[in-house]
């Protein structure tokens, strides 16, 4: 007796037997044709210059279909060309994009390298549509940044000091391999005829090419060391400005020189000789860049998405305020007036590692409220008590932002930071797994940046205009 359960039928020839489109396929609100109505109404101009004349070879893809896939890609976490070009072949919502005509990843991947500077007008134009939808109120900008990982291979980089032990090895095998090829030229003249007299052994080319990228990568390493000791020199100098203006004397030994030598732990990446080792959440160092944002709180619109190869986040907070200001006035968001008509001052939350004195004031210069913790409060410490009123004038600025910080609106203020910004972070690494970059280069990555955080933009104007449509 048969005591099997039934199962429904199948067949598994039914389904290439039946025409089904993305649209049928799909439902009625999917992202990507919210993307395909958006981008359409966009001014694509910046990305259209680069064709403007052009009339040799087959026409290029539409651009429009181009920036959309990108953007779709980026939006769901497919960032790489190849597995772009994969999509385009079997995933439904990538097939409403580019239809029958699928381009292939290199075509992908240049459009991308090309068009990068065309994706910081196109940030500007998703916010402006923010702005346009409610969705920025400029009540509190909050700034952060995360560690992204570069393109670029830890085993492609090498220190400063075994620069120094390579290149005196390689100097010494060149001049072996060139004292042979001289040797083999005089035994094998006869027997290999004329000779131009400028062909190089496999072997020597291989280690001249070597011995050029080492000294070139030991001249970055030497300039970055220069810059930073005129920096510190810089620092002294005005130091020792102020000392003698105040009428005091140097506490302790005298500091010792400044040293412009790379240290023999300082290292350089070949794949991507501007990244920058930098500690990252729980996974100890690798290469990275800093990526900035600033957020808004209405919404978690990003306003600013830079990107340096500083680890330190302190010079940050500054640029990042004139960036976002500037965002905000191409974007046409108005600002709030005050009764004489000047803008009322923007809060700006940033935490402990953006803080510093001179960041304060000009903070303040440039027509923002800075709320920056001071310092980090330690585990299991009470917390200070509230204060009432304002700060008294004598008071340094690392007091007054302490006292502000503890008025119930600055605390208020400044807490909301963690509910602004840092989600941002999760939501663009942990739910889209966009967790490093994929072009190499300051200039290219800050680029990237640029797409990851307009994707970001839309994926919120597209979860608000579905619930506009579903209430």
């Amino acid at each position: 007796m048969d005591d099997r359960k039934n199962y429904r039928p199948w067949d598994a020839q039914q389904g290439g037997q039946t025409a089904v489109s993305p649209q049928e396929a799909l439902p009625e609100g999917d992202l990507v044709f919210f993307l395909l109505d958006t981008i359409a109404h966009f001014d694509l101009a910046t990305f259209h210059q680069y064709y403007a004349g052009e009339t040799r070879g087959q026409p290029p893809f539409d651009v429009t279909m181009m920036v959309t896939l990108l953007v779709y890609g980026y939006c769901v976490g497919v960032c790489s060309s190849r597995k772009i070009a994969a999509a385009c072949e079997r995933n439904f919502a990538f097939i409403a994009i580019v239809g029958k005509d699928v381009p292939d990843f290199r075509t992908i991947s240049d459009f991308r390298k090309i068009h990068r500077t065309a994706f910081r007008p196109l940030f500007l134009e998703v916010l402006r549509l923010a702005g346009e939808m409610g969705l920025v109120k400029l009540g509190n900008l909050s700034t952060d940044g995360t560690k992204m990982g570069a393109n670029a291979s830890r085993h492609k980089a090498m220190s400063y000091g075994y620069m120094n032990k390579d290149i005196e090895r390689l100097e010494k095998e060149i001049d072996q391999l060139l004292k042979q090829a001289e040797q083999a030229d005089a035994e094998q003249d006869a027997a290999l005829g004329a000779r131009r007299g400028d062909e190089l052994p496999e072997e020597l080319k291989r280690r001249e090419d070597r011995l050029a990228k080492i000294l070139e990568a030991k001249a970055r390493l030497e300039a970055e060391a220069l810059a930073k000791a005129n920096e510190e020199q810089k620092r002294r100098d005005e130091e020792q400005a102020q000392r003698e203006a105040e009428g005091r004397k140097r506490r302790g030994k005298e500091p010792v020189p400044v040293d412009p030598t790379p240290e023999d732990k300082a290292q350089t990446n070949f794949t991507d000789p501007e990244a920058k080792i930098m500690k990252q959440s729980n996974k100890g160092f690798d290469y990275s860049y800093n990526a900035q944002a600033v957020v808004d709180a209405e919404e978690q619109i990003i306003v600013a998405a830079e990107v340096t190869n500083q680890a330190n986040d302190k010079q940050q907070g500054v640029p990042m305020a004139q960036s976002a200001l500037d965002n905000i006035e191409a974007a046409q968001i108005e600002r709030a007036q005050a009764e004489d008509g000047t803008p009322v001052p923007i809060p700006n939350t940033l935490d402990a590692g953006y803080f510093s004195e001179q960041a304060v004031g000009e903070l303040e210069k440039l027509g923002l409220d800075p709320h920056i913790a001071t310092g980090r409060q330690k585990h299991h410490e009470p917390a200070a008590p509230l204060a009432e009123g304002e700060s008294a004038p004598e008071t340094s600025v690392k007091e007054k932002m302490q006292h502000k910080l503890r008025t119930p609106a600055g605390k208020l203020l400044y807490a909301a930071r963690k509910h602004i910004v840092e989600p941002v972070f999760g939501q663009i690494k942990g739910v889209r797994g966009i967790r490093k970059f994929l072009l190499r280069g300051l200039e290219k990555v800050r680029a990237e940046w640029q797409l990851i955080c307009l994707t970001h933009n839309l994926l919120k104007l597209w979860r608000r205009a579905k619930h506009a449509a579903a209430s």
